[in-house]
C-alpha cells in the first residue's frame, strides 16, 4: 500500500513541475531549501511543511565585512621546523590557505602565542622571539641548533568552512553571485545583537516557514584547508575553532585559570577525540556547553514566539550544542536532522533526548561528485538504506530526507525510482512497528571509554562517517551494535568507579592503546582495575576488542590480562615459551543449519603460516587489528589464530567471562559473532538459542511487543535461510537483496 509522509524533499527554483511531481512519487510532507538554494515561490501552494536554512553566524557578508574585528578564531601550529643555526625563521602560514585564515598579529602574544622548543618540551619566553610581519613570519633569536621548534598562533578565520567546502565542490568560483562568506563570533556582544535582532527581522519577513532549520549555530567543527584548496586538518569533534580572546578571557575568569594555546594545539593532535582528555580540555568543553546551549535558547524561544519549529542540523557549526550533554536540554530545540552515513551515526541522529523528533538526511547528497556520467547514485543510496535501516529498526528515526540540489538528481531517473521505494519502505517499517522500538535482549551491554555518555554513538570517528583504515576494526563494533537487539550504553572510567558497573551484564573496551577509547593512563588507576576485576568475578561479562587496557606498566600491557589470558608481545618476553589451548567448536564461532547465504561459514578452515591455525564455524574477520597477542595462561580458550597472534578468545574468569577480538571491522558476520560473544560473555547462551533470529549472519531479526517480527535481508544478494523460534517452529525465508518480510506471532 502506497502512504505519504515522514520524507523531507530539497527543492529549489525553476523546476516546479518536477518537484510535484517528486512530491506526489516520494510521499513527501515537507520540503527544504539548501546552502545556496532559495525556496521557490511554489511553495505557498505546496500542502507541505516548509523548512529554510539559517545560519546565524555567517551569510550577513557585507555587514562582516564592515566589521573584520568580528571574525572567529582558532588556534594552529606551524611546522615542525629545525633550527641548524640559532637564528631561525619559520613562516607559520606553510601549507595553510590563506584565503582561509589570517594570523592575528594584533592580540597579546604573551596570552595568545606561543613558541614551543618540541625537543624539550619547554615553552620559550617571548624576549627569545618575535613576529616579523602581519603573514606571520617567527623569528627565534637563540634557537638550540639541532632541536625543533614549533609556533602556536592565534588566527581569523575569514572563510567558513562548510560554505567554503561547497563553494570548491560546486565549482562557485564561476559564479559572480557567490561570496566567501566571513563567519563572526557571537561572544562579541554586538555581534549578538546582530544575530537577535537579523533572526527577528528574517522571522517576520518569511512567514511561509514553518521550520527553521539551524545550520547550525555558533562554532564549526575544526575544518581548515591546505594551500591547494584540499582539506588538511578535519576533526568532527574539534573545538579548536571555537576559541576567541573573548572565550579565553571569560573562562580565566570563570575557571580561575589561563587556558593556553598548548591546551588547544596538543602538540599538533589538537585535542582529537582519540586523545585522552586533559583536565583543561574538559574544563573548556564544558565551558562552552554552556554558553552555547544558553543562547541557542534565545535563538529558539524567538522561533517559538514567532509560531514555527527550531532544528538543529547535526554537523557544521554543532560545535559546543553536545548532544548527548547535560544542558542540551535548555536549548529548547523542537528536532534535530542530522547525516546518515552509516548505522553508527544514524542512531547517533535516532537517540538523542529532549526532541520532539529526529530526521536523517540520507546519501547520497544531490552533488555533482556523484550525479555525473561516472557516478552511481543508485548504488550509493542502496548501501546508505542498508546501513541506516539496521539502525532505524533498532530505534526508529522519525523522518528521512534527502540534500542538495533536485534538479542534479531528476536527471537520474533510475535513482529517483530507487528513493521512491526506500521513502516508501521506510513509512512501512515505522507504520508495522507503530513508531515503536523492538523487544531487546535483557543482556545490558555497556561501552566504557574516557569520554562516556558524551560520545554516544561516535567513538573513532574522525570526520563524520568517512571509512579511515586504522579505525575500521575499531568503529565496526558500533555498527555492529547499533543494529543489533541490545540496549546500550555508553559509560566513562569515572562511572565504573561510581558504581556504574553494577547495572551491566556485559561492558566492552574497544581500541588502540592509547587512546581515549581504550582507556591510555586511566588504566595505572588500581582502583579502575579492581573495579573491574571485582565486577567479572562476580558474574560480569567483559569483552575487549584491540588493544583493551592497553597500557605498558607493572610487567603487562593488558592491564586486564589476567582476566582475558591474552596480552601483547612487546618482544620483551619471547624467551618464554605459549602453549595455546586451541578450540575447534564453540557457541561464539557455532554455525547454524539453514544458512543459505555467502557467508563464508565453514568448519576447520586453517589459515595463515606457523603453529596453531584453528579457526571455528565461523571466522571473525580482524583485518586492521591488534597483532601478536599471544596466551598469557594455559586455560584461556583460543577460537581462532593467525600464526602466533591471536584473533579471537574466551575465557572464564571467578563467576564471569571475557572475550577478546583483535579487531572487528563491520560485516554482517562480524556482527553475529558479537552477538554470540556478548551473550556468551554474559552467561546466556540459552537466551540466544531460544530467541527468534535467522541462520545466516545477513538476516537480521527485529520483534516487536505488538507480536509482529521483521525480518529483513542486510546484504545486496539474495538469501534462503531459516529462521528459529517463530512461533515456536522453524522457517525458512527467502530473501531477495536488501528484501524483507513481516511476520504476525
Amino acid at each position: 500500500m502506497t502512504t505519504t509522509g515522514r520524507v523531507t524533499l530539497p527543492i529549489e527554483v525553476g523546476i516546479d513541475d518536477e518537484v510535484k511531481t517528486l512530491m506526489q512519487r516520494l510521499g513527501a510532507d515537507a520540503v527544504r531549501n539548501s546552502d545556496g538554494t532559495e525556496l521557490p515561490d511554489l511553495v505557498h501552494e505546496l500542502a507541505a511543511k516548509v523548512y529554510s536554512t539559517y545560519f546565524p553566524a555567517r551569510g550577513d557578508q557585507e555587514w562582516a565585512v564592515a566589521n573584520p574585528e568580528t571574525t572567529t578564531h582558532l588556534y594552529l601550529m606551524s611546522p615542525r621546523t629545525a633550527a641548524m643555526e640559532e637564528t631561525l625563521e619559520i613562516d607559520i602560514m606553510e601549507g595553510y590557505l590563506r584565503e582561509q585564515i589570517q594570523p592575528d598579529v594584533e592580540v597579546d602574544r604573551e596570552l595568545f602565542w606561543q613558541v614551543i622548543d618540541r625537543t624539550t618540551g619547554e615553552t620559550l619566553p617571548t624576549t627569545d622571539w618575535e613576529i616579523l610581519d602581519a603573514d606571520g613570519k617567527v623569528r627565534i633569536k637563540r634557537a638550540q641548533t639541532g632541536h625543533v621548534y614549533t609556533v602556536n598562533f592565534l588566527a581569523r578565520q575569514i572563510w567558513d568552512g562548510t560554505q567554503m567546502y561547497n563553494y570548491i565542490t560546486n565549482n562557485w568560483d564561476e559564479d559572480p553571485k557567490r561570496h566567501k562568506e566571513r563567519p563572526y563570533n557571537v561572544r562579541q556582544e554586538k555581534v549578538w545583537n546582530r544575530v537577535r535582532s537579523e533572526l527577528g527581522n528574517w522571522l517576520n519577513e518569511h512567514s511561509e516557514v514553518d521550520v527553521v532549520r539551524f545550520t547550525t549555530f555558533f562554532y564549526h567543527f575544526t575544518l581548515v584547508f591546505n594551500s591547494d584548496r584540499k582539506e588538511k586538518f578535519v576533526d568532527w569533534f574539534g573545538y579548536t575553532a571555537s576559541v576567541s580572546p573573548e572565550a579565553i578571557n571569560a573562562f580565566k575568569e570563570e575557571y580561575g585559570y589561563h587556558i593556553t594555546p598548548e591546551d588547544f594545539v596538543d602538540e599538533g593532535y589538537y585535542n582529537c577525540s582519540f586523545r585522552v582528555p586533559s583536565k583543561a580540555f574538559r574544563d573548556w568543553v564544558n565551558f562552552q556547553h554552556r554558553f552555547v546551549t544558553s543562547r541557542v535558547r534565545e535563538l529558539t524561544d524567538a522561533v517559538h514566539a514567532a509560531g514555527k519549529e527550531a532544528m538543529m542540523f547535526l554537523g557544521d557549526n554543532w560545535i559546543g550544542t553536545e548532544p548527548y550533554g547535560p544542558h542540551f536540554k535548555d536549548t529548547g530545540l523542537d528536532a534535530v536532522v542530522g547525516s546518515v552515513g552509516n548505522a553508527a551515526t544514524c542512531r547517533m541522529i535516532s537517540d538523542i533526548p529532549h526532541v520532539k523528533y529526529t530526521e536523517g538526511r540520507f546519501l547520497p547528497y544531490f552533488f555533482p561528485d556523484v550525479f555525473n556520467e561516472n557516478g552511481d547514485p543508485v548504488g550509493e543510496a542502496n548501501v546508505s538504506w542498508m546501513a541506516a535501516r539496521r539502525a532505524i529498526v533498532r530505534k526508529p528515526l522519525d523522518r528521512i530526507g534527502y540534500g542538495g540540489y533536485l534538479s542534479l538528481a531528476i536527471k537520474f531517473p533510475e535513482f529517483v525510482d530507487r528513493i521512491e521505494a526506500i521513502c516508501q519502505e521506510f513509512r512501512d517499517i515505522y507504520q508495522a512497528a507503530e513508531g515503536k522500538t523492538p523487544v531487546n535482549s535483557p543482556v545490558r551491554v555497556a561501552v566504557m571509554n574516557a569520554w562516556g555518555s558524551l560520545r554516544t554513538w561516535q567513538t573513532h570517528m574522525v570526520a563524520h562517517a568517512l571509512a579511515y583504515e586504522q579505525t575500521q576494526p575499531y568503529v565496526g563494533v558500533l555498527e555492529s551494535l547499533a543494529g543489533l537487539p541490545f540496549d546500550v550504553k555508553f559509560i566513562s572510567f569515572e562511572d565504573a568507579l561510581a558504581g556504574a558497573l553494577d547495572n551491566f551484564d556485559v561492558v566492552i573496551n574497544v581500541g588502540e592503546a592509547g587512546t581515549a577509547f581504550s582507556g591510555g593512563r586511566y588504566w595505572a588507576d588500581p582502583a579502575l582495575q579492581a573495579t573491574v576485576r571485582q565486577f567479572v568475578a562476580r558474574g560480569g561479562g567483559l569483552i575487549g576488542v584491540g588493544e583493551p587496557a592497553g597500557l605498558s606498566y607493572g610487567g603487562a600491557f593488558n592491564q586486564l590480562s589476567d582476566i582475558f589470558g591474552v596480552d601483547r608481545e612487546q618482544s620483551w618476553s619471547l624467551s618464554t615459551d605459549k602453549y595455546p589451548h586451541l578450540v575447534a567448536e564453540h557457541f561464539i564461532t557455532a554455525s547454524e543449519s539453514g544458512c543459505g547465504c555467502s557467508c563464508g561459514a565453514k568448519v576447520g578452515d586453517a589459515a595463515g603460516p606457523g603453529a596453531g591455525n584453528v579457526r571455528g564455524q565461523l571466522k571473525v574477520d580482524v583485518t586492521g587489528g591488534a597483532r601478536y597477542w599471544v596466551p598469557v595462561v594455559t586455560d584461556v580458550d583460543i577460537l581462532q589464530m593467525n600464526g602466533v597472534s591471536v584473533e579471537l578468545s574466551a575465557r572464564n574468569f571467578g563467576a564471569g567471562r571475557s572475550v577478546y577480538f583483535a579487531g572487528l571491522p563491520f560485516s554482517q558476520q562480524n556482527a553475529r559473532l558479537l552477538q554470540k560473544a556478548i551473550y556468551w560473555a554474559a552467561g546466556k547462551e540459552e537466551t540466544y538459542k531460544e530467541s527468534i533470529h535467522a541462520a545466516s549472519p545477513a538476516v537480521d531479526v527485529a520483534v516487536y511487543d505488538n507480536g509482529s517480527v521483521f525480518v529483513y535481508n542486510s546484504s545486496l544478494e539474495a538469501v534462503t535461510t531459516q529462521v528459529f523460534n517463530l512461533n515456536g517452529e522453524t522457517v525458512e525465508v527467502e530473501l531477495d537483496a536488501l528484501g524483507s518480510i513481516w511476520f504476525n506471532k
